[in-house]
This record gives structure tokens, sequence and C-alpha cells, in this order.
């Protein structure tokens, strides 16, 4: 006897499910790199004897970054590249959970006969 095929929805989601990891990618990336050029500059505008302390730690691992406005633009570009890496490896990941998790549900595709 011929299996049933799953409903249309049922396809349709689980293939709607999927992410596209390189869009995620650049939005995390920009979310981070507006993250640390904006927190920068907002020290850098308040000015004071010590300017951030805590942000120049970031320093340590951004080589090159100070809390300045250059520095500003070479945070956001290591935050970039760290939050894209971040978000494509997230999106990756859940693209292969879903589709493993979908393939148990689904089942196996049904066969169909060549029509004469």
């Amino acid at each position: 006897m011929a299996e049933t095929p799953k409903p249309l929805q049922e396809v349709v989601l689980a293939q709607a499910l999927r992410l596209n990891a390189v869009v995620q990618g650049i939005v995390t990336g920009l979310v981070a790199g507006l993250v640390v050029f904006i927190a920068t500059n907002w020290l850098v505008i308040k000015g004071g004897p010590v300017v951030g302390p805590h942000l120049a730690l970031l320093g340590q691992f951004f080589i090159g970054y100070r809390v300045t406005f250059l520095g500003s633009l070479i945070g956001f570009a290591y935050a970039f590249a760290l939050g894209y890496l971040v978000g494509y490896m997230v999106a990756r990941l859940y693209n292969v959970i879903a589709s493993r998790r979908n393939a148990t549900r689904l089942g196996p595709r049904p066969t169909t006969a060549p029509r004469a």
C-alpha cells in the first residue's frame, strides 16, 4: 500500500524554518559593531580625567583598540567580524538541528511511480 504524503503545510513549514546564515551574520555583526562604536563615542564625548577604563579592556582582545574616535572605528571592525562569525555559526547550527529534526518528523520521502 502506498504511503500517504504529508500535508503541504508541514513541508512548507519545514522549509520556512531555515535561517539565512549570511544575513544572520551581517545583522549580528552590525549590532555588535554599533554597540562598541556608540559606547566608545559616548564615553569620548562624556570626557573626564579617565575615559572608560572598563571599555579600554577591549584593547586586550581587539589589537589597536583604544577609547578614542579612531579606536571606535577599529572596535567596530573587530566587533563586526566577531559578531558575523557568531551569528553565522549560530544560524548554521540551527539549520543543521532543524534539518535533522524535520527529517525524523517528516519521515522518508514517498517514492512516486513514473507515469505511463
